[in-house]
């Protein structure tokens, strides 16, 4: 455990752990939308999806015990995802008190400012999520256990749809200059295959802003309702 508080405690070691932790996030971000895309096989196929979900793990775990602790897992892996990414900004601008003249590099400086508050954005659309499409806390027409009538319903408002596609364009630049910077943490920064590191941060960023755009997109079309 000191070992691993050691590494963490070094620039490297938080670097790791923000590429890490991305990583894992981004997993699930992928995973997500591929279920999600159930939906165009209609109600009973995406419902079903959920209620397998839920049931994950039994008899080991409860019903939608296992996808709780999913749930907190990955609140877990946000929080160290945020800390991370805080504090090596925090060390950046104590190493560097005195801004520079003229930007080092445009496209980096640019990555970075993205990051921070696309950020930001990011983690107050996954709260307001939970509370729209998991709780309920948030969608007047919510019904426990009916995912595919949740999610038409929910997105039939023009102004909750237009909150979900903002906040989705958020999450690509996310992960295009996460994912963009997080092979460079790995070592993947050779010259020689930079463009092909851009070219995949680029294609992961787009299949994931297409994906989830198509969501409430087909619903105020008429292509997915109820």
């Amino acid at each position: 455990m000191r070992r691993v508080a050691s590494l963490y405690s070094s620039t490297v070691g938080k670097k790791v752990a923000m590429a890490a932790t991305g990583g894992l996030l981004l997993l699930f971000v992928l995973g997500h939308m591929a279920g999600n895309l159930k939906a165009y096989q209609g109600a009973e196929k995406f419902n079903a999806y959920a209620e397998f979900l839920r049931d994950f793990g039994a008899p080991v775990f409860g019903h939608g015990q296992f996808l709780w602790l999913a749930r907190v897992g990955l609140l877990v892996a946000v929080i160290v995802h945020i800390l991370a990414a805080a504090q090596l900004s925090r060390r950046s601008r104590l190493a560097r008190p005195v801004g520079y003249k003229k930007t080092p590099h445009e496209e980096l400086t640019y990555a970075s400012r993205t990051m921070r508050w696309g950020g930001v954005i990011i983690l107050l659309f996954v709260i307001y999520h939970i509370l729209h499409l998991t709780t309920g806390t948030a969608h007047a027409n919510f019904v426990a256990g009916d995912v595919y009538r949740n999610l038409v319903l929910g997105f039939q408002s023009w102004p909750v749809a237009v909150v979900y596609m903002a906040a989705v364009v958020a999450i690509g630049l996310h992960l295009y200059h996460g994912v963009w910077s997080g092979f460079q943490t790995l070592g993947w920064d050779n010259p020689l295959y930079a463009s092909y590191r851009r070219s995949i941060a680029g294609a992961i960023a787009l299949v994931v802003v297409i994906g989830n755009l198509s969501f409430p997109i087909a619903v105020l079309t008429g292509v997915l309702g109820v």
